[in-house]
Order: C-alpha cells, then sequence, then structure tokens
C-alpha cells in the first residue's frame, strides 16, 4: 500500500461515525448490512451515513453490492489486510513476514475465503 492510499484510510476511519460503521460492518461479517439498518442502527441521518460509506468505500475499506432495492455494505478485507500490512511493516525489527501470519490468522479466523466474505 501506498503511503497516500494509507493516508486516505486512516483519514476516513479517523471520524467518530465513519469509525463506528467501519467496526458495524467488521462484526457483520460476509452477510455485511443494508445502509439504511446502519444508520439506524448508529442514529445518523440516511443523507449523512451515505456520504460516510462513500468515504469509506472510496478509501477501500468497505465494498458495497446490490440486492433488490437495497446497497449492502461489507467490509472490504483486502484493504483491511493492505492498512494492516502497512501500518505493521516496520514491526519486528524490519521483519514484516513475522507480522503478516497474525493479519491472515486474524482474518481467517472470521472470514477463511476472502472471496465468500465480500461479493462485490
Amino acid at each position: 500500500m501506498e503511503i497516500t492510499a494509507a493516508i486516505e484510510a486512516l483519514g476516513a476511519l479517523a471520524q467518530e461515525s465513519r469509525l463506528k460503521a467501519f467496526r458495524l460492518l467488521v462484526r457483520q461479517g460476509p452477510a455485511g448490512m443494508a445502509a439504511g439498518d446502519i444508520a439506524r442502527a448508529l442514529a445518523v441521518p440516511n443523507n449523512t451515513m451515505s456520504s460516510h460509506l462513500a468515504t469509506l468505500s472510496r478509501a477501500g475499506l468497505i465494498g458495497s453490492r446490490k440486492e433488490s432495492r437495497s446497497v449492502i455494505y461489507a467490509v472490504d478485507l483486502d484493504g483491511t489486510r493492505a492498512l494492516l500490512s502497512f501500518l505493521l511493516e516496520d514491526c519486528c525489527r524490519g521483519k514484516p513476514d513475522l507480522s503478516a501470519g497474525l493479519i491472515e490468522a486474524t482474518l481467517a479466523s472470521c472470514c477463511p475465503a476472502p472471496e465468500e466474505c465480500c461479493p462485490v
């Protein structure tokens, strides 16, 4: 991940409603959640939540899919993995391969196959 993409992703998370939405979607897993349900769960107006979800999507942290008349949002594991890898790149005394196993183990425990998690 390039530093500019990391800054965009971190900036997207640096707002209370967006961070809460991201964490809510992480808990929802592959099924994701409809935009209106996210707004209701977080007590945020629909149009405001729509803007927040667009920001998270542009940052590569969530994806969306259409189901009937609803837009379903789910965490984008590839984007999340890339951000976590970037943040841990210099850990372990410059041996990022040591931390890569932690990221993969954590993500695999909730969603073993990325293609099953976040169909977009």
